[in-house]
């Protein structure tokens, strides 16, 4: 059985040029209006800095210029404490562990329930939902390095180049978190394990 790989991140360019203003996307304008949130990266040497600013103002907006996988629940991209490299967390949907589906003994009769879905996609049990019946809700935490080579080089300043290198950052970040994790992706999708293939 062959497995296609699903988008894991993507970039929504269409949606990001339709609902722009002045001539300019969405994310463009929302970088240059908080332009003021990369002073910090401002002519470091390394990218770090300036890629982790956008890649948060990216994935703030609501829709997100970023966009991923239903099973994808956060994505982060923060500069490493350690060194400074460039560290991605990333939370994803999951199935129970098999130690918990190879019997029912353990749920006792009390109504489990897994991640709860609207219209395809994982939610959060709600309110009412949680009086009802308990919940467990399993998830993956991924934390990554992630490579720089092809991230721009942070601006010297703020000038209109800020919006086209955060953009350029935003793209790079999205393909490599889907180069890392769209596999993951893909297994957690066919729900079969990976020897059975």
């Amino acid at each position: 059985m062959t497995m296609v790989e699903p988008r894991a991140f993507w970039i929504d360019e269409n949606f990001d040029r339709e609902h722009g203003a002045g001539g300019r996307g969405r994310y463009e304008n929302e970088v240059l209006r908080r332009t003021a949130e990369f002073a910090d990266t401002w002519g470091d040497i390394a990218p770090v800095a300036f890629a982790a600013t956008a890649w948060r103002l990216a994935t703030e907006l609501s829709p997100g210029y970023v966009r991923w996988h239903r099973r994808i629940v956060s994505a982060t991209c923060a500069p490493s404490p350690w060194d400074g490299s460039l560290i991605c967390t990333v939370a994803v949907v999951s199935r129970w562990p098999a130690e918990l589906t190879w019997t029912r003994q353990w749920q006792r009769d009390r109504g489990w329930r897994d991640w709860p879905q609207l219209f395809g996609q994982y939610t959060t049990p709600t309110e009412q939902d949680l009086t009802r019946s308990p919940h467990l809700r399993a998830m993956l935490q991924v934390e990554a390095p992630l490579p720089l080579g092809d991230l721009p080089p942070a601006p010297d300043g703020p000038d209109d180049a800020v919006a086209a290198a955060a953009r350029r950052a935003v793209v790079v970040l999205a393909r490599e978190l889907h180069e890392l994790l769209g596999p993951v992706i893909g297994q957690l999708e066919a729900g079969v394990p990976a020897d059975s293939d």
